[in-house]
């Protein structure tokens, strides 16, 4: 199962851990599949940890799960922010999943068990690169907005099974 993520700094392909992680990927899914994500901008940025969007007020304090509350973790013993690339659900804490999500730019182990992975970059990794150097103001927001223009979702599970 894939997304590919196209921003203003090119292509971002996601593979996504559906089997392992099936609240967030079905979540995720849904979201991309309902153009929520469309427009939204990177709103936090901060070199060698991650970018975070998902958000559609752009503040960081916005966005809602497709059930309209916050769902529970989903963490992983298997799966780790051991990479970069990988991606996790932002979160105010236990079990307070939403929309936002971030992409690591590198190995953060300090966040392991604290948020649920769900994918991985698998092509795009020059996009990422792109992204990281991108000037940032003293709250960490990009000084060039960076958005999700569109999504396109290559294969559906979660749409197959309601057939």
């Amino acid at each position: 199962m894939s997304v590919t993520l196209h921003t203003d700094l090119g292509e971002l392909k996601i593979e996504l851990f559906c089997e392992a992680t099936p609240k967030a990927a079905e979540n995720f899914l849904a979201l991309c599949a309902s153009g929520y994500y469309n427009n939204n901008i990177f709103h936090r940025n901060i070199r060698g940890f991650m970018i975070q969007t998902g958000d559609p007020t752009g503040t960081g304090k916005g966005g809602q799960s497709i059930w309209g509350r916050y769902f529970a973790d989903e963490i992983k013993t298997t799966l780790k922010h051991n990479a970069r690339g990988i991606i996790a659900m932002a979160n105010k804490g236990p079990d307070t999943n939403g929309s936002q999500f971030f992409i690591v730019y590198g190995k953060q182990p300090h966040l392991d068990s604290k948020h649920t992975v769900f994918g991985k970059v698998i092509d795009g990794l020059e996009t990422l690169d792109a992204m990281e150097k991108v000037p940032v103001d003293a709250k960490s927001k990009p000084l060039q907005e960076i958005k999700i223009r569109s999504i396109v979702i290559h294969s559906n599970p979660i749409a197959e099974m309601s057939i």
